[in-house]
């Protein structure tokens, strides 16, 4: 059974170019096309897909509020979302919007196709090359190549507060969703950092899903 997939690209040729290389895959069909964020809603009523593809910047509506506007209404499907950009700040608003790969647009169809399956088993997928680049952006960030050594090392507990750290969630928030206080998710949070070998929050996030952690 192939992966349904819709497309949801502002830009003709960019959009046709991702369907003609979709189709020399076996393992994935594009059921529909949309042209922007508004059209969104639309297509998933109309089409009965297992995927959305959609690109960031877009006429009308965005792909982050496309996003955010599926939440709202609880029709959420597995969502990748395909950009030109390397910024931090669309990065961590997709994925608080529920996005759950994040793909440059010059991706390889491979690594395009293997990120559609991996999402589509409930994976999350952020190409490795957005990361490098934002994190190199970042201020404080260190560059080197070394991996922090307790970055595997982190708890149960910790791995639960990093999740709901790239949700977007402010301490204050994550301490009534863990039911512990505020103190503590705060010292869980530096012992975050640490492991890491970071200094901010969304540092922590960026490098944990350059890990694979998330």
């Amino acid at each position: 059974m192939k992966i349904r997939v819709m497309l949801a690209e502002d830009r003709n040729l960019v959009r046709q170019g991702i369907w003609n290389l979709l189709k020399l895959s076996d393992n994935i069909e594009v059921i529909g096309q949309v042209e922007n964020g508004s059209e969104v809603l639309e297509g998933l009523r109309k089409y009965k897909l297992d995927l959305l593809l959609t690109d960031i910047q877009m006429p009308k509506m965005t792909g982050i509020e496309a996003l955010k506007l599926m939440q709202e209404k609880n029709v959420m499907v597995p969502t990748i979302i395909l950009t030109t950009f390397d910024d931090n700040q669309p990065l961590l608003e997709g994925m608080q919007a529920g996005a759950k790969g994040f793909l440059l647009k010059d991706v390889s169809l491979d690594s395009l196709v293997n990120a559609i399956e991996r999402v589509y088993q409930g994976e999350t997928r952020v190409q490795p090359a957005i990361t490098e680049r934002v994190l190199r952006g970042l201020s404080g960030f260190s560059s080197s190549k070394d991996e922090p050594a307790l970055a595997n090392d982190l708890s149960i507990k910790e791995m639960e507060v990093l999740r709901l750290m790239a949700g977007g969630y402010s301490n204050r928030e994550i301490s009534l969703a863990i039911h512990k206080s505020e103190g503590t998710v705060k010292k869980q949070v530096s012992s975050i950092l640490e492991k890491l070998g970071v200094r901010e929050r969304t540092q922590a996030v960026l490098r944990a899903i350059n890990l694979s952690l998330l």
